[in-house]
């Protein structure tokens, strides 16, 4: 069975707001093997909304609309809906105590403009908004079963659990496929280098679908699977997934689409071991990065943002006659920054950075791109020099972080070859 998505509302058709809810509705229909073979954005046109539905009922088998379920006069998707169907907009009394609750809920009055929110079209099944003002509804158009869903993401994801995907796998009924999606994340090689080491997959695992994901500075390699037999499915994707491993070897950063933060942090707990950071290039991207994983309280001890070379002699103990000599942007003066960090923290290894992120400020010797990280360890410590040769001054910032942290997880994991 086949499935669309049509995201509503001017914001989205103009791109003002970035529509992220067709992406999440997309991978979790397709996690439950529910294919997806279209998205559309329509603005609040009353018309063309009409015709877009119509279109939609007689193309596929179900549908997930988000927006336009608000109280203001531009949302549109119930007329729309009750238009397209040929039915009236009716009062839905349980509807209307889905709205009046949440006011309650929070003390609030609520407005006769939401009472709007409570016209469904005539026959449709209300669904349950417990987190918002907007109750969505169901209906048949044509061939098609369409779920409207509010605009709001978290909203809309609650819904998409709650009422769409169990009603949408039931319907599928014998017809039902069992879908897959192994996503593992790299770092180190380029989109088209990426691509060209994992493009026998498909010819090697018949059934298995490629495709890769740029999520600048990572680049995520998804393997996808579709099957009536889900353990036949299961080792399917599971031997394509260790031939992929092996053909991206020591760029894989996770097998289970987890970002660099998430593994390094995990290798430190492992290893009971604690991390402090000297960031001067990066400004701090690397803390934030490690700070947003739970539980990193456990291995982060300390960060310090030392832009300028007094801060990098006053809090690191840098050597001013290493600065004198080699500069700020030095593998000498980075190893002694990390060296510090991890002296001043109490923490098992430190990291740092230092290097020209842009648009100005290259030489010859140090173009725009270059950075030098810092590490320090248990039994040894080192700088590294690395150049990227990118012009923009936020991409070289992200590449600079996730070099380091990079660096940082192969000399956990015991596989740094420098």
């Amino acid at each position: 069975m086949k499935s669309e998505i049509l995201a509503t509302g001017d914001e989205i058709r103009s791109g003002a707001l970035v529509d992220s809810n067709s992406a999440f509705i997309a991978e979790k229909l397709e996690e439950n093997g529910i294919e997806v073979v279209r998205h559309t954005s329509v603005g609040d046109d009353i018309s063309m909304l009409v015709s877009t539905l119509r279109e939609i009922g007689d193309r596929v088998d179900m549908a997930v609309v988000t927006g336009g379920l608000g109280p203001t006069t531009d949302d549109l998707s119930a007329q729309a809906a009750a238009i397209a169907a040929g039915v009236e907009l009716a009062f839905h009394q349980a509807a209307f105590e889905n709205v009046e609750s949440f006011f309650k809920k929070f003390n609030r009055p609520m407005t006769e403009s939401n009472r709007k929110q409570a016209y469904l079209p005539s026959g449709s099944k209300i669904l349950y908004n417990p987190v918002g003002t907007a109750p969505g509804f169901a209906l048949t158009l044509g061939r098609c079963r369409l779920f409207f869903l509010p605009g709001v993401p978290y909203e809309m994801k609650r819904m998409l659990t709650d009422h769409v995907i169990p009603e949408m796998v039931s319907l599928q009924g014998d017809a039902a496929m069992h879908s897959r999606v192994k996503t593992i994340t790299t770092f180190g090689l380029p989109e088209s280098l990426a691509g060209e080491k994992v493009a026998g997959v498909e010819a090697a695992f018949p059934g298995i679908k490629l495709g890769l994901r740029a999520n600048f500075p990572q680049i995520q390699v998804k393997l996808y699977g579709r099957d009536k037999d889900a353990a036949l499915l299961d080792r399917r994707l599971t031997e394509a997934g260790r031939w992929t491993l092996e053909q991206l070897g020591r760029n894989v950063i996770s097998e289970n689409g987890e970002r660099m933060e998430t593994v390094v942090g995990r290798l430190l707990l492992e290893r009971s071991a604690t991390i402090g950071l000297a960031e001067s290039c990066t400004g701090g991207l690397m803390a934030s990065w490690l700070t947003d994983v739970a539980g990193s309280s456990a291995y982060f001890l300390f960060s310090g943002v030392t832009y300028s070379n007094p801060a990098k002699i006053d809090v690191l103990g840098v050597r001013p006659e290493t600065l004198e000599r080699y500069g700020a942007v030095h593998e000498e003066t980075a190893r002694e920054m990390a060296e510090g960090v991890k002296r001043v923290a109490g923490s098992t290894y430190g990291l740092s950075t230092s290097g020209i992120a842009g648009p100005d400020g290259g030489t010859d010797e140090k173009p725009v791109g270059t950075v030098c990280v810092g590490f320090a360890g248990p039994h040894r410590s080192f700088g590294r020099r690395l150049y990227f040769p990118f012009g923009k001054r936020l991409m070289n910032k992200k590449i600079f972080a996730m070099a380091a942290l990079d660096i940082l997880r192969k000399e956990l994991l015991d596989a740094g070859e420098w």
